[in-house]
């Protein structure tokens, strides 16, 4: 069958990670779903559903000074493997079962833009 595309979230930065999540709390409605220690959050409001990741511009900055997308899918053995079939990605860059719940690959784009494919495990 392949893989199934399920939603595709944006990634936010965000230079402060508590700060920003207070804020859309107050401002925007959105809610908390998960936080992973400084660097990553996720927010959703109603079917939409956001995350932010920590950027400072510095050489050890995640973010890579591009955009972040996440991609859910179901089923994600079969587009890592087509993808690395395409030299997008390598076997070392799939990460299974991480701390926050899901097998993941990523890769830039020739713009430095972050794609991720994520499975949610949890």
């Amino acid at each position: 069958m392949g893989t199934k595309l399920v939603r595709i979230i944006p990634v936010l930065e965000s230079a402060d990670i508590d700060r920003d999540v207070a804020w859309y709390k107050e401002k925007t409605g959105f809610e908390i779903s998960f936080q992973h220690e400084k660097m990553y959050a996720g927010l959703y409001r109603d079917e939409f559903e956001i995350h932010l990741q920590w950027h400072a511009g510095t050489a050890d900055d995640p973010m890579n000074g591009g955009a972040v997308i996440r991609i859910d899918v179901k089923d994600i053995q079969p587009i890592f493997e087509e993808f690395k079939q395409r030299g997008t990605v390598k076997d070392a860059d799939f990460r299974a079962k991480t701390p926050w719940g899901t097998n993941e690959f990523g890769f830039y784009d020739l713009n430095s833009n972050a794609i991720f494919i994520s499975e949610d495990i949890g």
